[in-house]
């Protein structure tokens, strides 16, 4: 049962790695890290999966300390970011479910109030990416516009 005023809701979450030095055991240089991250994104995969492809396959706990940049990073230096944020994108991608499964099920009132805390945490995210400005300054985020994902 997860805690009442806590935000996670009883959600577990990796930790990071202890220290921000290269761990000795990586045997990989920065060109060859950096050449996987755009290697994975070229085949389609995301920020976060590229991140857990490296931990699990080529034992790189976190690119930071190797290369001194991100992998979002190094994407948007190869042009090979995504326009919208991958966070944001999976929020969108829940939203539109949601609005599927109301469609099916009107009077499911969890749901409703799923979409409602789902549709101001992407609102929240967009006014936050417009003023760092990852978004462009006209995005408005409309349920119709994203209807065909999912």
């Amino acid at each position: 049962m997860p805690h009442r005023n806590r935000h996670k809701h009883g959600r577990s979450a990796s930790t990071r790695p202890v220290s921000k030095v290269t761990p000795s055991w990586v045997q990989y240089t920065q060109e060859e890290v950096e050449q996987l991250v755009i290697e994975l994104a070229k085949r389609g995969f995301s920020q976060s999966m590229i991140g857990v492809i490296l931990r699990d396959q080529y034992g790189i706990p976190s690119v930071k300390p190797i290369l001194g940049k991100s992998i979002s990073e190094v994407l948007q230096e190869h042009e090979l970011a995504p326009q919208i944020p991958e966070d944001l994108m999976n929020l969108i991608r829940r939203a539109v479910r949601i609005r599927k499964h109301l469609e099916e099920h009107p009077k499911d009132l969890s749901a409703e109030r799923g979409l409602n805390l789902v549709e101001s945490k992407i609102h929240r995210l967009v006014k936050y990416y417009k003023r760092v400005g990852k978004l462009p300054q006209d995005f408005v985020y409309t349920p119709e516009a994203f209807s065909m994902l999912a």
